[in-house]
């Protein structure tokens, strides 16, 4: 098999131990490398969720490019509990508590939506962000597995073995996790965001007057898993439970009963088991004793299978907010991520960070730092100038083994769109006669060259810049400004307009306008800064928030080079007062 040149990062690293791992558990009846992934359909699918996908994924597509046979299995847990009504959620009301306790999938879609139920609803739009983003995956309803009897051995094995399987889970249940010194408190949102499967609230079966069970029976009248099993007999497989919710009660063989699901921490080893995987991360609560993980570890030898390799991953943020929980409303999704950023960029987010390095996803004005620096990393990678690391994040950004992703044909800087999509308020022949005065000697033909980033701009810009920050070019010159100005202000104002046409371009204006202070100054245009004194950058500041208040009328705003362009030299010339 080809072995990767990308030595130097985190991804083939994993994928080396992934590769070892996989031909020393080697199966003939199983694919040889399985990695999965586990997400709930409980709520909006988060962007911290999205970390739980996007670490097999790059590790999974790297081992695919080197050859082997892959299979990334995203574990749809559809078929857990409805806990709560999440907030903020469009279509959803307090009536909706009404369903807490059904299985996801019994629970209705929110109004107006076009899904079959709630997990559909919630699937259906990290499905798509998925697709997006070049996520090769085989998606696996739980909801499908568990009631068309799928796992019924393992059921029946498990409710078997109940004593070992009680005999484990009681060596955590009264213990206290240590105070971890380099871990920063962890609450329920965290714990939420952490907990893959989103079933981190689950309890392990507990124990009742008939005894310790694994399994959890759906009630057959109200739906709900309010259940106590009251009685098993294990040669006939007779099992009689009752409802605390509506007190409906029945005897039933789970031979033959399909409506119902292990608890938690018997169902996650049962998986990995029954799929054979060999690499799954897992949410930094799985490093407390008693955790999902690390008791899985242990139940996992009761179904016949190993416990999967896999980092401890760490919580994704966003720009202005300390931590993302899916059961808060407002909480960034992939799919808003992507509305305002290429496909490119988030992957590589995902990439160049390790799974336990916290990282920060912008969607403030960040956003426009983060696009300056990938696109200089992009010119690196170009010229052959990236460090080794870089250009692997960079290939797992752009790349997957099936091919490239698509790309913007002219990726303009994201600012600059940014800052035309906000001053022509989605004219786009403004938006095309501005980009096209950009660069002269290359002028963009058609919008479409600059898409899709010019599209993400332009929703950036419509949806997290507050109103009081859009940019409103004036309608008429300011002429009591105009009127009050000093001369060195006009002479300022006169350097500007004289060499307007002359540097009509994005580069032109650029020098132009950050030389005329030094021109005035008695220094040349293209004067660097070591050869200037401070005073200069202190007499660009001034003169650039006088071409703001008369062009704008704030302090500050776009890019003047930029602004420049997209308000015309004629209307330049008017509003500075020629």
């Amino acid at each position: 098999m080809a072995q990767s040149t990308e030595t130097t990062d985190w991804v083939s690293r994993f994928a080396d131990e992934v590769v070892a791992e996989s031909e020393r558990r080697a199966a003939p009846d199983k694919p040889r490398v399985v990695v999965a992934s586990g997400l709930s359909p409980s709520g909006p699918i988060h962007l911290g969720n999205l970390r739980e996908v996007m670490t097999p994924h790059l590790v999974a597509d790297e081992i695919r490019r080197r050859g082997h046979e892959v299979r990334h299995l995203i574990s749809w847990d559809d078929y857990d509990r409805y806990r709560k009504v999440p907030a903020g959620v469009p279509g959803v009301d307090e009536t909706w508590a009404e369903h807490i306790g059904k299985p996801l999938t019994s629970v209705p879609a929110p109004k107006g939506s076009p899904h079959a139920n709630w997990a559909e609803h919630f699937k259906a739009a990290m499905t798509a962000s998925l697709a997006e983003m070049g996520v090769e995956f085989d998606g696996i309803s739980q909801t499908a597995q568990y009631t068309s009897g799928v796992y019924r051995e393992q059921i029946l094995h498990a409710m078997k073995h109940r004593r070992d399987i009680d005999a484990i889970l009681d060596q955590y249940r009264t213990k206290k996790a240590p105070a971890k010194k380099s871990q920063k408190p962890v609450d329920e949102a965290e714990l939420e965001a952490a907990e893959g499967s989103g079933a981190a609230a689950e309890d392990d079966g507990g124990s009742g007057s008939a005894g310790y069970f694994p399994y959890k029976p759906y009630c057959g009248n109200c739906e709900k898993d309010l259940t106590t099993v009251t009685a098993y007999d294990d040669d006939s497989t007779e099992l009689t439970y009752a409802c605390t919710a509506c007190g409906f009660s029945e005897t039933v063989r789970l031979s033959e009963f399909n409506r119902g699901k292990l608890v938690w921490k018997v169902d996650w080893p049962m998986r990995w088991a029954y799929e054979g995987v060999v690499f799954e991360p897992s949410g930094v609560d799985h490093s407390s004793p008693g955790s999902s993980f690390q008791v899985g570890g242990q139940i996992v030898g009761i179904f016949g299978g190993e416990q999967p390799i896999g980092p401890m991953y760490a919580f994704v943020g966003i720009s202005g907010m300390a931590k993302m929980s899916s059961s808060k409303g407002g909480v960034p999704t992939p799919s808003d991520a992507l509305r305002i950023m290429e496909p490119q960029l988030l992957r590589w987010l995902y990439a160049r960070r390790r799974p336990n390095q916290s990282f920060k996803i912008a969607f403030d004005q960040e956003i426009q730092r983060l696009y300056d620096e990938w696109d200089r990393l992009d010119a690196k990678v170009a010229d052959g100038s990236a460090l080794p690391a870089d250009v692997a994040a960079h290939s797992r950004a752009v790349r997957t083994a099936a091919g490239e992703l698509p790309r913007t044909p002219r990726p303009l800087p994201y600012r600059t769109l940014a800052s035309v999509a906000d001053i022509t308020a989605g004219h786009e022949d403004q938006a095309l006669r501005i980009l096209g005065e950009l660069d002269p000697a290359n002028p963009i033909a058609a919008l479409d060259q600059a898409r899709p980033r010019y599209d993400k701009a332009e929703a950036w810009i419509n949806t997290h810049v507050p109103a009081d920050q859009r940019t409103v070019v004036r309608a008429e010159p300011d002429a009591e400004l105009l009127k009050s100005l000093d001369e060195p202000s006009r002479q300022s104002l006169r350097l500007l307009l004289d060499g307007l046409a002359d540097h009509w371009s994005l580069d032109g204006l650029t020098h132009h306008v950050y030389g005329v202070p030094k021109v005035q100054a008695g220094f040349p245009a293209d004067a660097t800064p070591k050869e200037l004194p401070p005073e200069i950058k202190t007499a660009q500041r001034t003169f650039f928030a006088l071409l703001y208040h008369l062009l704008v009328g704030r302090d500050t705003g776009p890019r003047l080079p930029t602004l420049l362009l997209a308000v015309g030299q004629d209307r330049v010339r008017t509003l500075l007062g020629e």
